[in-house]
């Protein structure tokens, strides 16, 4: 089963410009990334997906493997489905290129879904972790999903799912972490269909999968990444650096 790590990486971010370009500890954000994922030893290779010709020489310059997109996209799916259309692989993670501190744990976890899906049942999978704080649980920026008795996700919204009309029932809240694994044709199905209401309504490129009959399995997990999304976030994360 060869499995590679793919991490979409777009230079103009809208909350922080050049974000992945900024030096975290004398190497730049993307680049740490795309050694940390190197490191995990979980992966047969690991390519970086970007629109920018700086993210690329960075990546490249220093040893690493990147892939221009050719076309403009809505979401990371649609990138990295581009990118891996024509590579030899069976199952695709996305790492996202804003989390320099990558824990293996959880990658592990969903590249092992694959190696127990002896039937292929499972087209993705992704993470989850309970939430118990109201706050947490209200916000819609984080997403909530709601599961099977499987595991496989209903539903993922913004809202609070399910809603609590009956407080006595003891409901658990999941928030669904952003961390994807794919099968290759998984991937190359969502760049060819059409974005849905659902999709668009909540904008969570998960649903585009559910509304096509996608199965998507859950693991549970206590993970919490720690992305760089601010220019805060970046100052924390160096403080971070300096105290390993």
């Amino acid at each position: 089963m060869k499995t590679i790590a793919v991490i979409p990486a777009r230079y103009a971010s809208t909350r922080f410009p050049a974000k992945l370009m900024q030096d975290l500890g004398g190497k730049t954000v993307i680049l740490r990334t795309y050694q940390a994922a190197m490191q995990t030893n979980l992966f047969d290779d690991v390519f970086v997906v970007t629109d920018s010709d700086i993210i690329f020489d960075e990546i490249v310059s220093n040893g690493g493997k990147a892939i221009m997109s050719i076309k403009e996209h809505e979401s990371g799916s649609d990138r990295i489905a581009e990118a891996i259309q024509d590579l030899d692989v069976d199952i695709v993670v996305n790492v996202q290129g804003d989390e320099p501190f990558i824990d293996a744990e959880p990658l592990a976890k969903v590249i092992e879904v694959f190696r127990n899906d002896f039937d292929k049942k499972v087209d993705l999978a992704s993470l989850m972790r309970e939430i118990k704080d109201e706050f947490e649980i209200n916000n819609p920026n984080n997403v909530k999903v709601v599961v099977d008795q499987s595991g496989f996700a209903l539903y993922f919204s913004r809202s609070v799912i399910p809603y609590p009309r009956d407080k006595d029932v003891g409901v658990c809240y999941f928030q669904h972490i952003g961390i994807y694994a794919f099968r290759k044709q998984a991937l190359l199905d969502f760049y060819s269909l059409p974005m849905k209401t659902l999709e668009a309504s909540e904008k969570l490129e998960q649903l585009r999968y559910l509304e096509f009959g996608k199965r998507i399995k859950m693991v549970e997990t206590t993970h919490v990444g720690i992305g760089i999304d601010t220019p805060e976030d970046l100052e924390k994360a160096r403080l971070l650096l300096l105290s390993k």
